[in-house]
C-alpha cells in the first residue's frame, strides 16, 4: 500500500491485488477474535485473580492464537479459491488499497456470492466477536462493583482502558464499512477504511504501552530534557 501511495504509476497486478484483499480481510477478522480473547483475559484477571494463570496458562494462550490464525485463513482464503473474482478489462479502483467493497464494484458476472459471503462473514467475524466483548465487559463492571476500596476499582479499570479504547476505534470503523456499506458513499468507505488500516495500527503501541512502566518513565525523561532545553 506505501508503495502504490509513493509511486507515480500506480499499478498492482490482479494477483497482487487479490493477495492484497485477503491478507486485509485475514489481518482485520483475526484481530476481532483476538480482542475478543483479550477481553475474556481482562475478565479472568479481573474476576479470578489468584486463578489467573492457571486458567489463561501459556498452553491455553498458543491453542487459542494457533486455533484463531489458522481458523479464519481457512475461512477467508476458501471463497477466493472456491468461486475466483473475475476481471474482464483493464481497471480503475476507486481505492488506496485492494479493499473487497471496492473490488466487487469491478468485478464481472454474479458477484451474490461473495455479497453474501461479507455478510454472513461479518456475523461471524465483526458482531460475534465483539457481542463477546460486551458480555465480557458487563461481567467485568459487575466485578468491578464488588471491589471494596476506590482503588482497587481504578487499578481493574486500568487494566481495561487500553483494550477498551482500541475496541472503539477498531470496532466502531469496522462496523461501519461492513454492515452499514448500503447506506454509506463509496468516498466516506475510503476515508473510513483509512482509520482501522492505518490509524489504529498507528496508535496500538502506544495506547498499548502507556501503562507500561518503563514506557511511562521514557516519555516523561523526553519531555523533561525537551521542557529544559
Amino acid at each position: 500500500m506505501l508503495r502504490d501511495l509513493f509511486s507515480k504509476r500506480r499499478r498492482i497486478s490482479t494477483t497482487g491485488c487479490l493477495a492484497q484483499m485477503n491478507t486485509i480481510l485475514f489481518l482485520g477478522s483475526t484481530e476481532c477474535t483476538l480482542l475478543a480473547v483479550m477481553a475474556y483475559d481482562r475478565y479472568i484477571a479481573i474476576h479470578f485473580p489468584l486463578h489467573y494463570n492457571i486458567y489463561m496458562n501459556w498452553r491455553t494462550c498458543k491453542v487459542v492464537t494457533v486455533v484463531t490464525w489458522v481458523g479464519h485463513f481457512i475461512f477467508i482464503t476458501s471463497p477466493i479459491i472456491l468461486n475466483p473474482l473475475v476481471f474482464c478489462t483493464e481497471n480503475i479502483l476507486d481505492h488506496f488499497v485492494c479493499e473487497i467493497l471496492a473490488l466487487l464494484e469491478l468485478a464481472c458476472g454474479e458477484v451474490t456470492f461473495y455479497k453474501t459471503y461479507i455478510i454472513f462473514g461479518s456475523l461471524f467475524t465483526i458482531l460475534t466477536p465483539f457481542v463477546f466483548i460486551i458480555m465480557s465487559y458487563i461481567c467485568i463492571i459487575v466485578s468491578i462493583l464488588r471491589i471494596h476500596s476506590a482503588g482497587g476499582r481504578a487499578k481493574a479499570f486500568s487494566t481495561c482502558a487500553s483494550h477498551l479504547t482500541v475496541v472503539f476505534i477498531f470496532y466502531g470503523t469496522l462496523m461501519a464499512m461492513y454492515t452499514g456499506q448500503t447506506k454509506l458513499s463509496s468516498y466516506s468507505l475510503k476515508y473510513i477504511a483509512l482509520t482501522y488500516h492505518v490509524i489504529t495500527p498507528l496508535l496500538n503501541p502506544m495506547i498499548y504501552s502507556l501503562r507500561n512502566n518503563e514506557v511511562k518513565g521514557a516519555f516523561k525523561t523526553i519531555i523533561t530534557k525537551s521542557s529544559a532545553s
